[in-house]
């Protein structure tokens, strides 16, 4: 480490391990692994990969469920100043082939509990690249029984923070998914800011839901610098999450809208909440009137991370930011990190005043180094020296920032602009609905119709006439839907946002413009 580069990720992890050696870091079902059996084991793990020649920038790809072994595996790694990339778990074949080859890993760590079939497809498809497993029987070596048979030995740091940490993909909702280059330094710079303002209380029990190669994974290390433990589950079921939370004391955890929406639609009163202080929400925009009733049932325990895979964290909503007697506290996102300055800014890049809306803009040393190998698209996302986040916003005079909803989401019908987001969040007022998702389909006049997806309380019934009436009355006929798609679910993306992309496909692949 040199006089003023910034930790390590891998550093900060450890001295986090090294503070609270009797303390329990990880549960996953009925193993509890110690903050030091942590550290023996990310010791072993760099001894195996440093034996099999991974050397400082080497790039290791890794494909897994929620499980403690692969994320100290990821930070070992790191620590030999590898750079790792997570695979997107729900990607297809040819889409986790790509990414391997995209970023040029040599070395790829996989869950074969959770993937032994594609973990027998990635090694077939990738003869050049070196194959860790973790889990029951599966190609290349078996990571844990090398490990199992290592003497122990002190981990190594070999990282530069100014060197490549991590290469994580953006989500790919929309075109061609692209490598964020992320230095190591910036990769701890991340956590310190997460640990610094988001209100995790001391001994934090943190329930990681969602999966840990996304926003919920950046929740990990903030938890072991409070000496608490991480309890990692393979995926989301309403029930089983507040059992959990009940039996394990949680107070903790970190879940995406759409989570919330069905944890609303449980039996929430039957479970034993109390335990709870925090409730993170993050990944995309929730419904106000979804949030209100989550706060009114389980309690004032929430706050929003507005962050994206580019810069993360951007701002945030505390727990007293949320006010039930100002509604437009429920629609907002939140302030700026201390870490992060944030613009409104029009399309000539000149800002906007409080109160105009325009793509909010983010410096901060979080922002990426870039996209790999796309010069022309780092170039567009980083113009003037601002981070452009895709996102259309405002800011209050006191500096609140609000997202009215992705640029490239709005829909343009008969020449005015209209945000699916403002659609979204009138048809959740009603009380038959469960979840809406807005998209434009293609119009012989207006270019653009409104429609909209939408999916009913268990039990509740509801007619596309009254729904689009109840839009029409309070919000007027130019945003009004003009049709309604009703659904059992919506689609999601890996992780966990509404997959627009895929609501669109039908309507739009006949068609010669996307607009």
């Amino acid at each position: 480490m040199k006089l003023h580069h910034p930790p390590t990720f891998f550093s900060l992890v450890l001295r986090a391990l090294r503070k609270y050696p009797g303390r329990t870091a990880f549960r996953q079902g009925e193993l509890a692994v110690l903050y030091q059996d942590a550290i023996d084991f990310m010791g072993k793990v760099q001894a195996v990969l440093s034996s099999h020649g991974m050397r400082r920038g080497a790039r290791v790809a890794l494909l897994t469920e929620n499980r403690y072994e692969t994320w100290c595996a990821s930070v070992a790694a790191q620590g030999l100043g590898a750079a790792t990339s997570w695979l997107h778990p729900l990607s297809s074949l040819d889409s986790q082939v790509s990414q391997i080859r995209d970023v040029g890993a040599t070395v790829l760590i996989i869950d074969t509990d959770g993937f032994t079939m594609r973990a027998h497809e990635l090694a077939e498809a990738l003869p050049g690249v070196s194959v860790f497993h973790v889990g029951e029987a599966g190609p290349g070596a078996d990571l844990l029984a090398l490990v199992a048979r290592h003497e122990q030995v002190e981990p190594v740091e070999r990282a530069i923070a100014t060197e490549i940490g991590t290469l994580n993909f953006t989500g790919g909702t929309t075109g061609r998914q692209k490598a964020i280059v992320r230095e190591a330094g910036q990769v701890a710079l991340m956590s310190i800011a997460m640990n610094s303002e988001l209100e995790l209380p001391d001994g934090v029990q943190y329930l990681a839901i969602a999966l840990i190669s996304h926003v919920t994974g950046q929740l990990i290390a903030p938890t072991l610098m409070r000496g608490g433990t991480v309890h990692l589950i393979k995926k989301f079921d309403a029930g089983q999450v507040l059992e959990i939370i009940q039996r394990e004391r949680i107070s903790a955890t970190l879940m995406v809208p759409t989570m919330i929406y069905k944890l609303l639609d449980a039996p929430l009163e039957e479970f034993d909440l109390d335990s709870l202080e925090l409730v993170v929400y993050a990944g995309s925009v929730i419904s106000p009137d979804r949030l209100r009733e989550a706060i009114q049932r389980i309690g004032p325990v929430f706050s929003q991370v507005y962050a994206q895979t580019e810069c993360t964290p951007i701002a945030i909503l505390r727990r007293k930011d949320h006010d039930l007697d100002d509604p437009a506290s429920l629609a907002a996102c939140g302030y700026p990190m201390a870490t992060a300055e944030i613009a409104i800014l029009d399309d000539s890049n000149q800002p906007l005043a409080a109160g105009e809306i325009g793509e909010i803009c983010v410096r901060s040393p979080s922002v990426m180094q870039g996209y790999l190998e796309q010069p022309e698209a780092t170039r567009q996302a980083l113009a003037g020296e601002w981070l452009h986040t895709g996102d259309i916003g405002f800011s209050d005079p006191h500096g609140r920032l609000s997202i009215v909803d992705r640029k490239k989401d709005m829909i343009v019908s008969g020449g005015s602009n209209v945000y699916p987001r403002e659609v979204e969040d009138v048809l959740a007022a009603h009380a038959a609905v469960a979840s809406a998702a807005v998209i434009g389909v293609p119009h012989a006049t207006w270019g653009e119709a409104v429609a909209a997806f939408v999916v009913l309380r268990d039990g509740a019934e509801a007619e596309a006439a009254d729904l689009i009436a109840y839009v029409r009355e309070r919000k007027g006929p130019l945003i009004a839907p003009k049709q309604i798609i009703f659904a059992d679910a919506l689609p999601t993306t890996p992780f966990g946002k509404i997959d627009k992309k895929k609501l669109r496909a039908p309507f739009w692949e006949r068609e010669t413009r996307l607009i």
